[in-house]
């Protein structure tokens, strides 16, 4: 059974995902093959494992049966094409929930105990004291209560804050979060959130789900957090928010274009703090995707049903 890992993986991280796995399972038929070879060896693989799936890579792969994604969203891939020829598809999803789960607590904590104006004050060598907030008389919403979600809500309990979230199933509700909703009941965490975190998949449902109404319903001093996809957030109705001081500030990991844009005015904002899409980056990331792919290896070979499976 050959597995291919292929050379689209960001990071440069190919060869220590591959060395993380032949040092778990040196049995594996594994191949690595560079770009110009990666047509002619995909050919003959069963499994790829992959950070993306170029249209003539999946066409090249007659004999494939199962892709092991290298991310926990996968809007990037071809659901139908895979499905039409009997492919399995699934992800990584639930390896990012430590590190995601600690940038959100370092975004809350950078927005309470306004750090942003501590940076300010330090360029400016200017000594004045100011007052610090607690997350402890804070309710923290999340808009999909997942494995991030969950993550975020357990950190947050350690602060005393109040959890509450939305959640496609809203019977199974982790000890963490106070207060459980449905997708259809968003307006209701939305207007009691003084931070709202986004860690919701992109889907047709939630791609423009927070919107000039949805940021019209949270409260002036508000937090948005965005960790899950940048399309979740209309990008333009976000900046005029913050523009009419609708909006206490806004923490985003993703956007609609990446890299941002030199010209977006998100760049210049003392009320937004952006990072580079990096909150799930770990230096455990491809240790972590080696044993998820691994557990899956086994299913697959027993024919059993598939962690994480989306196709």
């Amino acid at each position: 059974m050959t597995v291919v890992v292929t050379p689209y993986i960001f990071g440069g991280g190919g060869p220590r995902l591959v060395d993380a796995i032949r040092d778990r399972r040196p049995e594996i038929d594994l191949e690595h093959p560079d770009e110009d070879d990666v047509l002619e060896v995909v050919a003959d693989a069963e499994i790829v494992v992959t950070g993306r799936l170029p249209e003539d890579v999946l066409e090249a792969a007659e004999d494939l049966r199962w892709v092991q994604a290298l991310s926990a969203g996968t809007d990037a891939y071809d659901h139908d094409a895979l499905a039409d020829r009997g492919v399995a598809l699934t992800t990584v999803s639930g390896i990012h929930a430590k590190p995601i789960g600690q940038q959100v607590l370092g975004y809350l904590l950078h927005f309470e105990r306004r750090f942003d104006r501590a940076i300010a004050q330090q360029q400016r060598q200017e000594w004045e004291r100011y007052l610090g907030g607690e997350l402890g008389d804070r309710t923290v919403g999340i808009v999909g209560v997942g494995a991030i979600g969950s993550q975020v809500a357990e950190y947050c309990t350690a602060y005393d804050a109040r959890i509450i979230g939305t959640k496609r199933d809203p019977t199974d509700v982790p000890a963490a979060v106070d207060e459980i909703y449905g997708p259809d009941d968003l307006e209701s965490v939305l207007a009691a959130s003084d931070y709202l975190v986004l860690a919701c998949p992109l889907t047709e449902e939630t791609r423009g789900l927070i919107d000039a109404d949805a940021l019209a319903t949270l409260h002036d001093d508000a937090v948005l957090v965005n960790v899950a996809r940048g399309e979740v957030v209309d990008q333009p109705a976000l900046v005029d928010a913050l523009d009419a001081d609708e909006l206490g500030g806004a923490a985003l990991d993703v956007f609609e274009a990446e890299p941002l844009p030199e010209e977006s005015p998100l760049w210049d904002r003392d009320d937004v703090l952006v990072t580079p899409h990096m909150a799930g980056s770990t230096p455990h990331y491809w240790e972590r995707c080696a044993d998820v792919f691994l557990r899956n290896y086994d299913t697959f070979r027993a024919d059993e049903d598939l962690e994480n499976r989306v196709v």
